[in-house]
């Protein structure tokens, strides 16, 4: 996940940024939790890993 928020157009500000920053948008992933009565609805922007055991090979090299 890279972003979470409940406000609308502050999404659309991060995934303006994020594809700015070099991001390939089909690469995104937008979720909306909608919460009903009880919980706000909550968007969250995340980016598809196509293989995870690397990816996170690559993280821990990172650190």
């Amino acid at each position: 996940m890279l972003f979470e928020t409940r406000d609308k157009a502050e999404l659309g500000t991060q995934l303006r940024r994020l594809r700015e920053a070099g991001i390939d948008g089909p690469m995104i992933r937008i979720d909306t939790l909608c919460g009903r009565l009880a919980l706000p609805t909550t968007y969250r922007l995340s980016r598809f890993v196509t293989d995870p055991a690397r990816e996170s090979e690559h993280e821990r090299s990172d650190h």
